[in-house]
Formats: structure tokens, sequence, C-alpha cells
């Protein structure tokens, strides 16, 4: 690339729009040009070690793309950037259907040409998921589908012609141009993009400035347009397409700066494309369709040319990839698409190997961009499907992998708890859902997999929007029928307890993230919980990623999760907003379930030469036991915090929490230490939470402490019986072969009409099993739970890796297996054994 074709490439577009940028602006832009980059020692550590680990083909492409930002930023200084109509002449493909709008591009007839373009786009096919020429019919289906759609489309459109928007977390902003942050009132610089310091706090939170520039809300506009018929829509788009290239000039800006930012706008005037073509020959408005694939091309260009293979290798790459494949087949005018739809696929198809566990789970650790990958190759598949892309059957193989994980995540009212960070983002946010309400991504994907188990209940409108199938089909509705039970998502460490209808926990028992762990939080064996549908433990959120380091960094520190945190350390140690300079990592050493019952047990090592072993053990409809260990020498503190959703009032009475909502109450008992509450407390940091990236709120944070000498023992147990409520928890005494255990504990659980037993054993050596007792019951097995009536009749039995249980008591009892058993429940109504595929590892 040579300096005059950039040049070129950054010139004006026409003598009759030459929006020059002022002598202020150009005068930032040259100044932030030359403004160093700010670095800390620990970046400049962090820079250091990464250039020591690169290696041949990512120094070629770091030196490439050095070089030519280099004369890119030369052509800049040299040039005023600005847009060039004339330019897209050469941008279009030769097509005979084209002769018409080259013809008047060459002659500079702007209306001609715009007209020319809007007549080709109505009348050939389309490979998206809309086809103008279908917006009637469309809309009558939608608006007899969805009754209530119409209506609402015109209220939310409405308000954004207000020019009152909300933005991630924040509500009714007003934006003063599109560099402009309305929360902190900032502006970013106008510098070359490779240039513009967008981490930097000093001049904004770049995830607010760029969430109105992905012009995700022209899909509101889209959808009122379709299904109003007003032009009032259209035209805001036609206006604020011409307003935002008015102000961000080719490769200036903060909104040049991210290849996912451009991509995500990319698709957006994709959907605008298809949403606001029309038949009429004749069009008052601006030549909107020639400026939009002017745009639209250049910000491609400069997307292939800098993907973020080594910059941000994750779902970053994947919007990219998927912008260069939707745009590839949905954009045939530009020359450039065959080959940008080829390498879109190729990249899609490679990441989905690497970014995807082999469980269906994508790997950033993140729940919140397990639904963004699931929604980027849910259009995928959409869009190949209606351009009859063979590669269909690959995207559908995946996206029934992601689907099926998702299902697993989200509750039974399609909620998913927000592990790992929450941009509060969205891919297609057309009818204002909710970013952890997975309903309608699980609705399309049970659309075009033919999977009904996907989904939860009637699926959404959006979905309709999000597959084209309008309405979706029959066997996409099964209600709450399809119902999903306890599993593994062992690849990458999510072990899910849920009895349908009354529990959802999630226990996170994998690695602590992906690459450089950017979105990952410092949550090993940590827990989030639902009960009845109702969220009751949760993950506080991500609150912000750069404009407070110390809020950030508060927010995915152990502190924030529900798990045990050793002498007020956290597990791994930030630094920076997306690095760790310590990080530590779950085992699992044991999951079995069975019918009626859960058994998860792991431990991690980011306290050592502390270890931290958790295990939890769910009898579904009766209790949770969370039992942690802290093993080691010397003096130490623990704390186990368990912050609540603000659904739930909360009362302390010694050792028993009672937690209630106007419909529901569940109870928390402790057999030792002590409870605190905290609500928004500044100086602990404890009893917020963040519902949506950029909202900080008051909650309640529960926290158990136990200080002494390792090693020890906490636990927490949660009923889920309030029929025969939980009055107390206290510990018992394990008795043993001498030497035959390394660890051991038990708790005794009284309510008014029973009482349970739950042991927990490990062996000194893990490869044999002796013989322990707890009250008048032996066994050889690692975990044993009972429930005693009030005559002493034995009612329950659960155990985990064992062969036998036997008892002297009032009624005696025998149990003899013959073998050893990985999981086994025998209630008055159940039977269910458990084998797994292969043996988990010992402690």
């Amino acid at each position: 690339m040579t300096a005059s074709s950039v040049a070129e490439a950054c010139s004006t577009w026409s003598a009759t729009w030459s929006p020059v940028p002022s002598a202020e602006i150009w005068k930032s832009f040259k100044t932030a040009l030359y403004t160093p980059q700010r670095s800390s020692p620990d970046a400049v550590k962090r820079y250091l070690k990464r250039i020591a680990a690169i290696d041949g083909a990512e120094v070629g492409w770091r030196a490439r793309t050095t070089l030519r930002a280099a004369v890119q930023t030369a052509a800049c200084w040299t040039n005023e950037p600005r847009w060039q109509r004339k330019t897209l002449i050469a941008r279009l493909r030769t097509a005979e259907g084209l002769s018409v709008a080259r013809a008047a591009l060459e002659r500079g007839d702007w209306n001609a040409a715009h007209v020319a373009l809007q007549q080709h786009v109505m009348h050939r096919g389309s490979s998206f998921v809309l086809r103008p020429s279908n917006r009637g019919r469309v809309a009558a289906s939608i608006t007899k589908a969805y009754p209530t759609a119409r209506a609402d489309a015109a209220i939310r459109a409405d308000r954004l012609l207000t020019g009152v928007r909300d933005v991630l977390g924040y509500q009714g902003v007003r934006f003063d141009g599109w560099h402009h942050d309305p929360v902190s009132r900032r502006y970013a610089p106008r510098a070359v993009w490779h240039r513009v310091p967008y981490l930097d706090p000093a001049f904004g939170d770049h995830k607010v400035i760029w969430e109105v520039n992905r012009h995700q809300h022209w899909l509101t506009w889209g959808r009122a347009y379709w299904l109003t018929g007003e032009d009032k829509y259209r035209d805001a788009v036609v206006d604020e397409l011409a307003s935002w290239m008015h102000a961000n000039p080719p490769l200036i800006g903060i909104n040049w700066a991210s290849m996912l930012e451009l991509s995500l706008r990319s698709l957006s005037w994709v959907w605008a494309l298809h949403f606001f073509a029309r038949a009429e020959a004749r069009d008052d408005r601006e030549p909107w369709l020639v400026d939009l694939l002017l745009g639209l091309d250049t910000q491609l260009t400069h997307v292939e040319q800098n993907l973020s293979y080594f910059f941000s290798p994750n779902a970053h790459l994947l919007g990219e990839a998927l912008a260069l494949y939707v745009a590839g087949l949905a954009v045939p005018e530009l020359a450039a698409s065959p080959d940008r739809a080829a390498l879109g696929r190729r990249l899609l198809i490679v990441e989905a190997a690497r970014q995807v566990a082999p469980d269906g789970v994508h790997r950033e650790r993140s729940t919140h961009y397990h639904r963004y990958t699931l929604d980027f190759y849910l259009l995928a598949l959409a869009v190949a499907r209606a351009s009859g892309d063979p590669i269909a059957a690959a995207f559908e193989r995946i996206v029934t992998r992601l689907s099926a994980a998702a299902r697993a995540l989200a509750d039974d009212d399609g909620r998913a708890p927000l592990i790992g960070d929450d941009d509060g983002g969205m891919l297609m946010p057309i009818a204002g859902r909710r970013p952890d309400d997975w309903r309608d991504s699980l609705a399309a994907a049970s659309a075009l997999t033919g999977r009904p188990d996907f989904a939860i209940g009637a699926p959404p409108e959006e979905a309709a929007w999000m597959t084209g199938i309008v309405p979706l089909s029959p066997a996409a509705r099964p209600g709450r029928d399809a119902r999903v039970g306890s599993l593994a998502l062992s690849d990458s460490g999510y072990y899910i307890s849920r009895s349908h209808g009354r529990h959802h926990l999630i226990i996170d028992g994998g690695p602590h993230g992906y690459l450089n762990g950017g979105h990952a939080h410092a949550d090993a064996l940590a827990i989030t919980l639902s009960v009845r549908n109702t969220p009751l433990l949760i993950d506080p959120g991500t609150a912000c990623y750069t404009t407070d380091a110390r809020v950030r960094d508060r927010f995915r520190s152990t502190l924030a999760h529900n798990t045990l945190q050793v002498d007020g350390v956290s597990q791994s140690t930030c630094a920076g907003p997306f690095h760790w300079s310590r990080t530590s990592n779950a085992i699992t050493h044991r999951w079995r379930s069975t019918g009626g019952f859960d058994l998860f047990d792991g431990s991690h090592d980011g306290y050592a030469p502390v270890t931290h072993r958790r295990r939890v053990l769910t009898i579904h409809e009766q209790l949770i036991v969370i039992a942690d260990a802290v093993l080691g020498q010397g003096e130490h503190r623990a704390d186990v915090h368990w912050h609540l959703s603000d659904r739930w009032g909360v009362q302390i009475a010694g050792r028993v929490v009672e937690l209630t909502t106007p419909e529901d109450r569940v109870r928390l008992v402790v057999p030792q230490g002590r409870i605190e509450s905290f609500r928004g407390d500044a100086t602990t940091g404890l009893g917020w939470y963040s519902p949506a990236y950029g909202r900080v709120l008051p909650t309640t944070t529960l926290r158990l402490t136990h200080s002494g000498p390792t090693p020890f023992a906490m636990a927490g147990v949660f009923d889920l019986n309030p029929a025969d409520p939980i009055e107390e928890v206290e510990w018992l005494p394990v008795w043993s072969e001498a030497g035959a255990v390394a660890q051991s504990s038990a708790l005794k659980v009284s309510r008014r009409e029973s009482s349970e037993c739950v042991l927990f054993v490990e062996p000194a050596r893990p490869s044999t099993h002796g013989r322990w007792r707890i009250g008048e019951f032996e066994t050889d097995a690692r975990v044993l739970y009972h429930r005693v009536d009030r005559s002493g009749k034995v009612t329950c039995l659960a155990l985990a890796d064992g062969s036998y249980v036997r008892s002297n008591g009032r009624r005696a009892f025998a149990l003899t297996l013959g073998r050893l058993v990985p999981a086994l429940l025998i209630d008055a109504f159940t039977i269910g054994t458990y084998t797994p595929c292969a043996a988990s590892p010992g402690f």
C-alpha cells in the first residue's frame, strides 16, 4: 500500500458534501496523534513478557499492520481525511445489473446512483434474514403472531426520536455527538485510529461511546418502520448516517479504533440496507444508499486489514469474522464481498474449534460472552440457509453445541447468571430484551436446528426477526415440558444441579479463563443459585471496565463472589482491566448425579500453600449443603460470602438466616461462626451488585467468618423444604479406624419432623476404602446422607463411592451393594444409580 493510495482512500467524498473538520477538531487530532500512551510499570512488564513470547507469524503480522498504520498516519497528516463518493465506482461489482448505478456515479449524479442501487436491491434475491420486497407480508405475520408488537415498536422507536437513550446500564442519556460520553461528559480525541487512547478514562468510557456508535438502535427503528409504515423512522436512520459519516472521516477517531466495533456497526448497516430500501423510483432523502455502501466497504476493508488474530483472538475475532461473512453474502453489490465471505466463513469454522469447548461452552468463562457467541453463530446459520451456503450444516452443529450449553446455564425462566464479565451489549437488540434473558436466542436456535428442547415457553418476537421465520414453527413451542436435568459441562468446569421448578445451582469448578483471562473473574468454586426460578445467590456482575480501576478490580475479585476467601486475599490478582498477574485454577475431584441428588467436590490453588476444598451436596426438594475445608498449616481467617439478590428480605437470628420474598421462603443455617450482613457498605465493598454495565446498586451480602489453626471446616445449609424447616445444624464427630482418614466432617440437620446427617470423608490413602461412622451409621462411602423420621426409620439415603451402609440403632438397617457404587439414592419414591464414564481424580 502506497501513501498516495491511502491518501486517496482518506480524501473527500464529494464537492457537494465536504465535511471538513473544524480547526479546533483538527488541532485536537494532531495533538492526540503525538500524545504518548500512558503505561504503568505492570503494563510495561506484561508488554515485555508478551514480546518474548511472540512467534514468527505474529512478528510478520504485526510488522505489516504497523507499517500500514504508519503509512495511513502519514496520509492522514498530509491530507485531511474525507469521504469521496466517486470512489464507490471501483468498489462495486461490474455486474450488468449495476451498470446504471456505475454510470450515475461516473457523472456525479448521486441521487440517480442511489435510485439505481435501491432498485437493484429491491429486485435481486436476498441472502439475508430480511428481504425488502417482503416487508408487507412480514409485518402482517408479525402483527398476527404478536398483537402488541406494533404498539410496542412505536413506543420504543418514538422515544429514540427524542434523543433519549438507554445505553448499557445508563438510563435516559443524551449524546452530544458521536465522540461524546454523556456519563463522564468527556470526549474522545480525533486522533488517527491506532493512536486513540480509548482505555484512558480521561477521555470517557469507550464502552458508552461505542455502544451508540454500533447503530444497533437502527434495528429498533427498522422494526417500527416495517410494522407501522411510518417514514419518520427511516428518515431518522438516513439523518444519522449522514451525521455519522460527517463526524467520522475514514480512519479518524475512536470509532475506527476497534475492529469489533466496526464489525458490529457494519452488521447494523446491513440490517439498515434491508430494512429501509424500498421500491419507489424517487427518493427525496440524501443519497444514503451510496453513502452506506461506501462506508460499509471502507469499514470492512479496515477490519480485514486489522483482524484480531493476536490482539483479542476471542469473541472479538468471532464478531469480525461474522461481519465479513454476513456482509459478504448479504451485500453482493460490493466487489470484495466474495473474498470477505470466504474469509469470514473460514474464520468462523476455525475459531469455533478453538473457542468453543467440546461441552459447548465458550471458553472466555463469561455467560454474557457465551450468549454473544451463540447469537453470532445463529446469525451466521440463518444467513447461510438464506444463501444456500453448504457451510450451514457445520454452523448448525456449532449452534447445537452452544445452545445445549446455554439451555443448561439458563434457569427455567431463561435467565442466565452473570458469571464472568458482562459488558451489557447485544448483537441484535430489536425488541428490547434484557441481556440475561436468553429465551429469544434459545427459541431461534430451536427453530433453526429443529430442537424443541432448546426453547423455553412461547418464542419471543425477537426470535422471529433473528431467524426470518415468521411465526416460528409450533415445534418450537414446548412450554416448559422439555425439562433439563443436572449435568456436568466438565470441559469448562461448570457443574449444574437442578430440580425442575425448585432450584438451579451452578458451581464453577474449572480453569480461571481463556488466554489472558480478560473477561474472567476470581471466582474459583463460586456458586450461583436460583430457587423456584427466583435468583437467590447472584454473581454481582461487572460494573465497569476502565472508568474506575478500584471498582473494576473489586467486582471481579474473590470478595465479590459466592466462595471462600482466605486472609482477605483474592484467589487471583488483577493487573490492569483485562489482565492478571496471578491466577488460580480449580480442580474437580468428584461429580456424582443421580435422580434426586447431586454431589460436587473440588479444590483450587489460589491460596497456596493453603488449599480451599469445597463440597456441595444437593438433595432435591430438601436441602443444599455447602461444606468448605481450609487445609494447611498455621493460623488463618476464612470468610465465606453469600451475595443475595435484592428480591429477598433478610432476617438474622443467631446462626439462622430467614430469606423471604412475598411468594417464597428459604432458610440458611450454619453450625458455627459469626454471620454478618452488609448492604451498600463503602468500607468493606460488600453489599453491592451491578445488574447492568455502568449501574451499581445496593443489595445484601452475608459474611460467615472463622479464624483459627488449620485445618478447619465451615458450612452452610440452605433449606429447600419450607414445610418442615431446619431448626439447627451442628457438627458431628466422625469415628474411623486409626490413621484411615486424612480429612472428614459431618453435620446433623435437625427439623421438627425429621433429622438428617451428612458425612464427607477423604481417606489418608485415596486408593483405599476404610470404615467410618457417624452416630449409629457405619459406611465405607466417601459421602453419605441419610434422613430419619421421628420414629427412627430411615426414609432417605444417598451415598457416593461406597459399597455398604449399616446401622445398629433403634431400627436396625443394612444395605450391602457387593461392589463400589459411584452414586446411589434410595427414598420413599426413587431408586437411582449413576456410573461415570471415567474415574474422577483423587485429592
